[in-house]
This record gives C-alpha cells, structure tokens and sequence, in this order.
C-alpha cells in the first residue's frame, strides 16, 4: 500500500494543541477557490509505502504530542489514508486531527470504516467569501468534529473564535530553498509576503490560488 506524500514535518505547533507531527497528502480533486496550498493539487511524485513511512516516523511519534494530516486531501486516498491511521493508532497513544474539504455527510461510510482512527475531523471545503474567525479553521464554514473522549479532551477548546495567539504560522525549510508556511494564515497574507519579499529582492513564487 502506498500513498502519494507531499512532505512531512516536525514540529507544527499551528494545526491543533502542542507540537505535531505534520502529514501532508498531496493531490486534491476539490480544489477550493483561494487555497494556499494548490502546489498538493497536483498527482505529485513522490510515492511511498505506509509501512516505509511509519518507520520514518517513528523518531518524531517519539517526540510529538499530536498527529495531524492534511494535504491535498486525504480521503481522496482512502485506503492509504485508512491504512496510515492503523499504524499510526498501533504505534503511539497520540491524537489525530485530520482536515478534509469534503462535508461530514459525505464522509460517513468512510469515518465508519475508520472508526476510533480520528479523534478529531475539520471537514467542508473551504470558502473564501465566508468570515474567517474561529480557531484551527480557514473559513467559517468548516465544522471541528470531535470524534472520540481523546478528540474532546484534546480539541474541544478549539470551539471558539481565534485569539491573538492563534495567528501564527510555521515556517519549514525545504533542501531545495523553497519555504512551505503550516498554520491558517490570513486571508491574502500569503500574497503579502510574496509582495514584501519581491520588494526587497527576492525571486517568490507562491501556490496560493487565485481565480
């Protein structure tokens, strides 16, 4: 079984409580208008076996206080996605939040199958006319569900309106020299650092989508 992957990081501090072990999926047949993240649009590349990946992670599962899985989108890999979360669930007592741009009403066969395997599900795609003020979420549309006594005890402070300290990104590094942000930057904040950035210099390319 193998998924496509668009990069792994540790530690996320941005996408749910204490510091994370980041997955991110790549390919997305959603494709909300305004997303930040178009470059895991795209089928990708990089091809790897769940059982090669758990091993990968196992020094960060070691070291993280939550897991959380994001792309692209991740159930439009079900079966790597549903197998990941086993492994994940038979090597470490953490939490699991995963973010998905399908409604909680499509996904129901499938959190079925995945019973007890997420604790905590940001769902509905992201709408860039909606307000953007609650917490772990880009658009007010999008519903934190807890899924399980671990989701509850660990997200459920996340039902409420951003706080100062919510607005904050992380920064990661690529080998390459690209920079990637995780977290839920403002609406256009992306597009602003591009223009600062081109401003003093620098050559930028960003993946934030616009119509």
């Amino acid at each position: 079984m193998e998924l496509s992957l668009s990069r792994v990081h540790f530690p996320v501090t941005t996408l749910g409580p204490g510091r994370r072990l980041g997955i991110w999926f790549q390919g997305c047949s959603i494709r909300c208008p305004g997303c930040i993240s178009a470059d895991t649009w795209g089928p990708g590349k990089r091809h790897v076996g769940i059982a090669q990946l758990l091993e990968q992670l196992r020094p960060w599962l070691a070291e993280a206080e939550g897991v959380t899985l994001s792309g692209g989108e991740p159930f439009d890999q079900f079966p790597a996605l549903l197998a990941l979360l086993q492994g994940l669930r038979q090597s470490s007592p953490l939490d699991i939040l995963v973010y998905s741009g399908y409604s909680l009403e499509h996904l129901q066969p499938q959190l079925q199958q995945a019973e007890g395997l997420i604790d905590a599900l940001i769902s509905d795609p992201f709408d860039e006319r909606s307000e953007q003020s609650l917490a772990l979420r880009g658009s007010d549309n999008q519903r934190l569900n807890l899924l399980t006594p671990l989701g509850h005890q660990r997200l459920a402070s996340y039902q409420r309106p951003l706080q100062p300290a919510d607005q904050a990104l992380d920064l990661m590094f690529d080998e390459n020299g690209s920079v990637w942000m995780a977290g839920i930057p403002r609406r256009d904040d992306v597009l602003r650092l591009r223009d600062l950035l081109k401003a003093q210099g620098h050559q930028v390319r960003t993946s934030a989508h616009r119509h």
